[in-house]
């Protein structure tokens, strides 16, 4: 049994859905606190949605953490519960908690969600998230096991994003965007302690490839060391090489979606 929910959506916060998958909860589980950690997902982006689970989950309370980005929703996919690290994770299995479930440690064990005694009914086509997630998570909170969800599931048949990575050179590394705020700051696979195994120093400059385009870019602590409108690489708040505007907008300005391929050295 646990005290918290954790909901992340892409559903916004123009119309009622997010009170809706909050009102089912307070129904079943009135004394659960619900934190929201993101409803501003863009729609249907997993890969986005994953990045910020996964990012926040070291911060966030032990307890049944709800994703909901699914471009799939009445499709065939499946809805899982998944425990990991004193947590269960409940959501669809398109890869959207693979990343935030490995934060935690690795999952143990995973369950479908297929027993209908525990949804909200009738179940809608198009929100699962306030008739299968939301009334499920509440029911865990109050007692229900992740194992009377449905039959389990090996973990290693769940759907999983491939994980960011970066590749060290001879004199660079490489890495990709790993996702991009709604400030437009650029976020890579490559950390502080990557730039740091180059000899890279905060206060130094950078040799940055995107694609064939090379920028020579300043590596700050913050974006508001270089002059407005000016571009800076810094060590974001996870430890990640991050590219800014100061007063702009970086993923605008280089063209990078997520995925992209960066290559970093220092400047010579």
């Amino acid at each position: 049994m646990t005290s918290v929910i954790t909901l992340l959506t892409d559903y916004g916060l123009e119309d009622g859905y997010v009170a809706a998958c909050h009102g089912v909860i307070a129904g079943i589980a009135p004394d659960v606190r619900v934190i929201d950690v993101c409803h501003a997902v863009p729609s249907g982006d997993v890969r986005r949605g994953a990045a910020i689970l996964a990012q926040t989950i070291p911060y966030l309370p032990k307890g049944v953490h709800v994703g909901a980005v699914d471009p799939g929703t009445g499709g065939a996919r499946r809805a899982v519960a998944i425990e990991a690290g004193g947590r269960v994770f409940v959501g669809p299995d398109n890869g959207l908690l693979s990343w935030a479930v490995h934060a935690a440690g690795g999952a143990e064990a995973a369950y479908e969600i297929s027993n209908e005694e525990y949804f909200l009914r009738p179940v809608s086509p198009t929100f699962h998230g306030r008739d299968v997630y939301a009334p499920v998570a509440g029911r865990l909170c109050v007692g229900l096991t992740p194992a009377e969800l449905g039959p389990e599931r090996p973990p290693s048949r769940l759907i999983s994003l491939p994980e960011p990575t970066s590749l060290m050179r001879e004199d660079a590394v490489e890495g990709e965007v790993v996702s991009v705020d709604r400030h437009g700051n650029t976020q890579t696979s490559i950390t502080a302690g990557d730039l740091e195994s180059l000899g890279v120093r905060v206060g130094d400059t950078l040799a940055v490839w995107l694609g064939r385009r090379q920028l020579s870019m300043p590596y700050r602590e913050t974006y508001a060391a270089v002059p407005p409108g000016e571009l800076v690489a810094f060590a974001d708040s996870v430890g990640l090489v991050a590219f800014a505007v100061n007063s702009g907008d970086a993923a605008q300005r280089l063209g990078l979606p997520p995925g992209a391929h960066i290559r970093i050295c220092p400047s010579r």
